[in-house]
């Protein structure tokens, strides 16, 4: 399977585009329908946008924003944010949506259950959230007690999850690269692709992701902003980059 990478894009509860440092300080990216169309111009290979207010103010998935993003969105679109219910993921299919991303709902493994058996495996997808770093990682059970990573992703895959994305709080808008000890040792115990996500801030931090094993490797800073200051600039690797990094992820 071809190495991806994945921009992922937050939206909070205004319809705007974020940034979160460890999901606290936000700093302001962009209009999405904007930022989504300069996505189309660079060919990216998919795109994952996530509604961080949704869960926390209760409400489910804002589907008329959904399916407007959707029309102006020329890729593979993944969306995450508020998913209680299979039949949301249904709603969220017909506006155009690929892939369903579980955070919470992750938890509940009769949703999980019930989103592979209608919508099949290949459409659904676990936010693992993580703090910590390396074999100090933890993240929260079902229960709300803390587990070790792998055994909550080893559960997610038995239960139909088909894709891990691996999110660490910790690194989150750091963009000091990724938690390699973390995505390696996951990666090598899952038959699922594993996606990073979390502190990559340039393409030399996500080739590293990749060669940690990492079927994909995902972030906002890296596509959004540039230099020390982090100004705003929507970016994404020449296709020759590209191609060196998956070389680089398979050497």
């Amino acid at each position: 399977m071809r190495k991806r990478l994945i921009p992922v894009l937050l939206v909070d509860q205004k319809r705007r585009l974020v940034k979160t440092i460890e999901f606290g300080e936000r700093t302001y990216v962009g209009d999405p329908f904007n930022v989504v169309r300069l996505f189309n111009e660079k060919e990216v290979d998919e795109i994952c946008i996530l509604d961080i207010d949704a869960t926390r103010t209760g409400r489910g998935p804002d589907l008329g924003f959904v399916r407007e993003l959707a029309t102006e969105c020329f890729m593979p679109l993944a969306y995450g944010g508020g998913i209680t219910e299979l039949r949301q993921c249904e709603e969220l299919n017909r506006s155009g949506v690929e892939k369903f991303v579980l955070g919470q709902g992750a938890r509940n493994s009769q949703l999980v259950g019930a989103i592979a058996a209608d919508m099949g495996s290949q459409a659904l997808v676990a936010c693992v959230d993580v703090e910590g770093r390396g074999a100090a990682a933890s993240c929260y059970a079902s229960s709300g007690a803390r587990q070790e990573p792998i055994e909550f992703c080893l559960r997610l895959q038995d239960a139909g999850v088909g894709e891990i994305i691996l999110q660490s709080k910790t690194l989150d808008g750091t963009r000091n690269g990724y938690d390699l000890e973390l995505i390696q040792s996951i990666s090598r115990k899952l038959s699922i692709p594993v996606v990073a996500l979390g502190g990559a801030g340039n393409v030399a931090h996500m080739e590293e992701g990749l060669h940690a094993g990492a079927s994909a490797a995902a972030s906002g800073s890296a596509f959004t902003f540039i230099g020390r200051l982090r100004a705003v600039l929507i970016s994404y690797p020449a296709p020759e980059i590209l191609e060196e990094a998956e070389q680089g992820a398979h050497g």
